[in-house]
């Protein structure tokens, strides 16, 4: 069973009275239903899972009236149960197939005899027409793969050296080097490996890493699968935006560019495919700047962007020219430095930021920009030994104040402080 930071956010919701309804949001296989279930386990002496995908029978229990007491009837009558008021966690797991089952969560809450969360993948919980939905009823909270941190959990990383780890980033001191070297051998793993529970467990039991690329590539297939089922008519684009992220993560210039998907695109055929792919939290798309001001929402370009991957794992194994070993290696690459870039974006929303990039007329670019209560923070990601060398934030730094920014460079390298930069090993992403 994997430790995920999920749970602390189910004990939150789980304390707190006249309790919402939780709706728990995420790409599909990041974990939601396993973690769900080991909470209800740990709190609840009953607990009833109604998967809407795999029993679409109970669908029809909220055909007819959505008040509680005709809904527990429906379902009891199916066979689901015992629903014991103040003893029960009803879970309704793939809620996106039934939108009636989301309306009706305002009624369910509003008994308040029993505690309920929903799950589903955000790819159907974003597309599917719901009557009404349950404002004021819901908590939402998102979950995504799990994040290096978590990875370290699993491999059996005492929190005591997290911590340590933890002491050097906020001190700006290098970490033990025997330490450090360590950290990087996990750190060049996660990255072939990503965060995809059953590929972690996967590359756990076996130290086969054809298995572990069978899984990857059987949650890719999936995928693109899902994007058939849900995209509609957007389903073709889709997946041309999809299956080409790693090709235009590969180029010097990561902002994407249309043309390399098809000659003549236009943004009016792809925005809306791609967006979805966004939506459904298999990429996140990371928006132009044209200021270093704040917030930095208001000078967001939507028409110019970088897609990456939710997870470095899966593109590694989209890459199909053998990335992983060169990255166990520490053989530096075009290909492994996108890999470190799309790490970096992941961890940034995995801990909140909404970080954009920063290009001015394609002569200065930062990689990364996100803002800060006290400040705007700046990343740089650099995969090789020149890592010192960053023309682009040098001339930011001299165009802000030192009260406006926080300076980082993520590299393959130990903690340092150089005046107004803070160079970090590219694992401290996991820390900002």
């Amino acid at each position: 069973m994997l430790k995920r930071k999920i749970y602390s956010e189910l004990e939150k919701w789980h304390k707190t009275h006249n309790k919402k309804a939780l709706l728990l949001r995420g790409a599909r296989q990041v974990g939601k239903t396993t973690s769900i279930r080991h909470f209800a386990r740990k709190h609840y002496q009953h607990f009833v899972e109604i998967n809407f995908e795999q029993t679409p029978a109970a669908r029809r229990a909220f055909e007819g009236n959505l008040d509680a007491r005709t809904l527990i009837s429906n379902l009891s009558i199916m066979g689901f149960g015992p629903f014991i008021p103040g003893k029960t966690l009803v879970f309704f797991d793939e809620i996106q197939s039934c939108p009636q089952a989301r309306t009706a969560i305002k009624f369910l809450v509003e008994d308040g005899k029993m505690d309920y969360i929903e799950s589903g993948s955000l790819l159907g919980i974003n597309y599917r027409e719901v009557s009404s939905y349950p404002v004021g009823f819901e908590h939402q909270i998102n979950m995504y793969p799990l994040d290096f941190e978590e990875f370290l959990w699993a491999f059996g990383i005492e929190e005591d050296v997290i911590g340590t780890l933890r002491d050097a980033f906020i001190g700006h001191h290098p970490v033990p080097e025997f330490l450090h070297q360590q950290v990087m051998e996990r750190f060049a793993q996660f990255m072939i490996v990503g965060g995809m529970p059953a590929v972690v467990s996967t590359f756990k039991e076996s130290p086969d890493f054809h298995f572990t690329l069978q899984t990857q590539r059987d949650i890719i297939t999936s995928y693109r699968d899902d994007i058939s089922k849900y995209a509609g008519r957007d389903k073709l684009s889709a997946k041309s935006v999809f299956d080409t992220i790693p090709q235009q993560l590969s180029k010097q210039n990561k902002r994407y560019i249309l043309a390399q998907i098809e000659k003549n695109a236009s943004m009016r055929k792809y925005s809306s495919p791609t967006q979805w792919l966004a939506d459904a939290g298999i990429a996140y798309l990371i928006n132009n700047v044209s200021a270093l001001e704040q917030p930095l929402a208001a000078f967001a370009k939507p028409n110019m962007f970088k897609i990456y991957l939710h997870d470095t794992g899966l593109l590694c194994n989209m890459f199909m020219n053998g990335i992983q070993e060169a990255i166990l290696h520490h053989e530096l690459s075009v290909n492994e430095g996108s890999i470190a870039e799309n790490y970096v974006a992941a961890e940034l929303v995995k801990h909140g930021h909404h970080p954009y990039y920063y290009d001015r007329k394609s002569r200065q670019e930062l990689d990364f920009v996100f803002d800060t209560p006290t400040g705007i923070g700046i990343i740089e990601v650099k995969s090789g030994k020149d890592y010192q060398r960053h023309t682009s934030l040098d001339t930011a730094i001299n165009d802000l104040s030192s009260a406006q920014f926080h300076a980082y460079v993520l590299a393959p390298c130990n903690v340092q402080q150089d005046n107004k930069i803070t160079y970090l090993p590219l694992y401290m992403a996991m820390f900002i």
